[in-house]
Formats: structure tokens, C-alpha cells, sequence
């Protein structure tokens, strides 16, 4: 049944719509309002909404991206924001702005809202932008970047003995295989494992740079029935963080991805897919052991982020992924899952399941 785990009478809440644009490495003729004005026009559209109808608007989005102050209030031209609209803004993936539209929700002040995210990594050195996550004093002027991180994540799971490299380029073989029925997917096919970025990740290991959008329409009770034929319903969403420093973290667990998915209702009964937000190869294995997935489980059937990254979209992306697999019939229980951080630091998990 959906509502929310341990809260007798929360209001049912669905994801009733998903659009996504086609990620691309370089969106240099588009701004980021003309990448996402496409977006917001077809998941408007699928539920026959205006602009006018939602109660309440959230946007995930980083001005470090953007490279200026308050980037995201250019966006809502593409929303519409007169007249004046509800409308709150989170500086990370667009998962932690659907978790706001959520609660927001569940309070019962709105019965609709409009969830978008959006990233153009394209313009700079994205390796570089993320090192602006790390501790300020003891990591950052070491000037780690994210793949150096995400290799150590690989060395401690291979030293432990929780992988190899041939582990490693199985994940990115079946990822890209599975992106092949996804015509929003950057990367798909057979792509080669390449070289080395840093050991003992290669090219294949890690995800695409690219730009790209998403937005998903989320409705309360018979609102929700009414907009869609078999809504996605949230039985239950959680996000955890743990510590900054990587010296004190055990970085071939995540115990923070674990409490979110108990917290969410994961663990109650089986789901049958698994939307992973796991940029590099190492982070599924991590994943898969800290969120109980077995083998019967069909992950990351989208191909996910080693398919197409768009950076704070891609999180977003999954819950949108699971949900659509919901709305079609395909799922009828599954796990979505985000993450933001070196490192699997910080990690949202949903739990979505179709009407009985």
C-alpha cells in the first residue's frame, strides 16, 4: 500500500510524470533555460497540467556549474514565475529537491508539484568544479580530484578482496548494454574499458561528461489517480550523510546509503529493480552490498550514470527511471537511489511501488 513507513494517516504521494531531456557532451548553441524549457513543456503535457495548477515547485541545481551567483533564478523563466508561483531551490541533485516537494506534500499545503534539475558540465573542467565539495582545509588544497577519489573507493574494494578489475568492467559492460533501449543515453553499446584515467579505474569505469535535464510531477492521493493511470507511489524516502573526512570513513561500505534504505522501508520486502545513482563501476559494488541486492534484482535497467551523467540531474534521474518502469507496468516494486559527495558521502534512497 502506498504511504509512508512508521506514520499511520500520511498522505499518499505519487510520482505521476517523468521527462528527461537527451544528454549530450556539449550543449554550447542551448542555455540552460532552453535545455529545460523542452523538459517542463512534456511532463506538464503528460498529465495535462499548466504551469498555473502546480502548488509547489522545486529546482536542484549548483552555481559552481554555472560559474555565477544565483544561476538558478535564470531557470525559472523556463517555470513561469509570475504570476507569483511557490517555488524553493536546493544547491544539490534534483533528488534532494523532489525529497523537499515531498514533505511539502506530505504536510498537505500543495497537492501537486513540479521537481526539475539541471547541469551543463561542459563550459568547465568538471574534475576540478567538484573539488569545491571537499573539506575546505585538510583535502581541498590538495587538490584531489573526483576520479582520483573514486580510485582509492576501487583500490580499497580490490585490496579487500570485494572486487577486481574484471568485476569492474562487467559493471560498465551490462550499464552500457542495458543504455542501448535508452534513446536519452549519452553512452551505449560496447564501449571500450580504454586506458587508464587513474588505476585502476579506466575510461570505462567512470561516467560521461555531459549536459542534461530532468523533471518529474508529483500528486497527493486521488489527485494522483486522476493524472495517472498507475502512479508511482513513495512508500517511504530517506537520505543519510557521513563523515567529511575519508580518513575516518571505511570507503568499501556505506553505511549512511544502508540506514536510509532501513529508514525508507527497503528492507521490508523485496524490490525487483534498482535505479543506482553509481558514477564509477566500484560505487555499484559498494551499493549492491549496502542495499541488499541480490542477483534476481534488475539494476540500473536505464543504464545509469555510466550511461548519461548530467550533473545534479542524474539522481533525479533515477527515482524518474524507477518510476516510469512503475508507470508502464515493468516494476512493481523498486528501489531508487541518489548520491552527491566524494565517495558515496551523502545518499537518498525511495522506495516506489505500483497500486494493488
Amino acid at each position: 500500500m502506498p504511504g509512508t513507513p512508521g506514520k499511520p494517516g500520511a498522505r499518499d504521494i505519487a510520482v505521476v510524470a517523468f521527462a528527461q531531456s537527451p544528454h549530450r557532451r556539449r550543449t554550447d548553441e542551448l542555455s540552460e533555460v532552453e535545455m529545460l524549457m523542452p523538459v517542463l513543456h512534456e511532463v506538464l503535457g503528460r498529465t495535462g497540467l499548466r504551469t498555473s495548477d502546480i502548488g509547489f515547485t522545486c529546482s536542484g541545481s549548483s552555481d559552481y556549474l554555472a560559474g555565477r551567483a544565483f544561476s538558478f533564478t535564470m531557470a525559472l523563466d523556463g517555470v513561469g514565475a509570475w504570476p507569483p508561483i511557490s517555488e524553493s531551490h536546493v544547491e544539490m541533485d534534483g533528488a534532494w529537491a523532489l525529497y523537499e516537494a515531498w514533505v511539502k506534500l506530505l504536510t498537505g499545503e500543495a497537492d501537486t508539484a513540479l521537481v526539475y534539475a539541471y547541469g551543463k558540465s561542459s563550459p568547465g573542467e568538471l574534475r576540478d568544479v567538484l573539488t569545491r565539495q571537499l573539506d575546505p582545509y585538510y583535502v581541498a588544497p590538495l587538490w584531489p580530484d573526483s576520479v582520483s577519489l573514486a580510485a582509492l573507493q576501487a583500490r580499497a574494494l580490490i585490496d579487500a578482496g570485494d572486487a577486481d578489475e574484471p568485476a569492474l568492467a562487467a559493471v560498465a559492460a551490462r550499464s552500457r548494454a542495458a543504455a542501448e533501449a535508452n534513446p536519452y543515453a549519452q553512452l551505449t553499446g560496447s564501449v571500450p574499458a580504454g586506458d587508464y584515467l587513474v588505476q585502476p579505474l579506466r575510461a570505462g569505469d567512470c561516467p560521461p561528461i555531459g549536459d542534461g535535464a530532468a523533471a518529474v510531477i508529483l500528486a497527493a492521493g486521488d489527485t494522483a489517480r486522476r493524472l495517472c493511470e498507475r502512479p508511482a507511489w513513495i512508500c517511504g524516502m530517506d537520505h543519510r550523510i557521513e563523515a567529511h573526512s575519508l580518513g575516518v570513513r571505511d570507503l568499501t561500505d556505506s553505511p549512511s546509503a544502508r540506514l536510509a534504505a532501513e529508514r525508507a522501508g527497503a528492507f521490508e520486502r523485496p524490490v525487483d529493480t534498482a535505479e543506482l545513482h553509481a558514477p564509477f563501476t566500484s560505487q555499484e559494488i559498494v551499493l549492491r552490498k549496502a542495499l541488499r541486492l541480490g542477483d534476481d534484482v534488475d539494476v540500473n535497467p536505464s543504464g545509469g550514470a555510466l550511461a548519461a551523467n548530467p550533473v545534479m540531474a542524474a539522481g533525479l534521474i533515477r527515482i524518474g527511471e524507477a518510476a516510469a518502469r512503475i508507470h508502464r507496468g515493468a516494476s512493481s516494486r523498486a528501489l531508487a537511489h541518489a548520491t552527491s559527495g566524494p565517495c558515496l558521502q551523502q545518499n537518498l534512497v525511495a522506495v516506489l511501488e505500483g497500486e494493488s
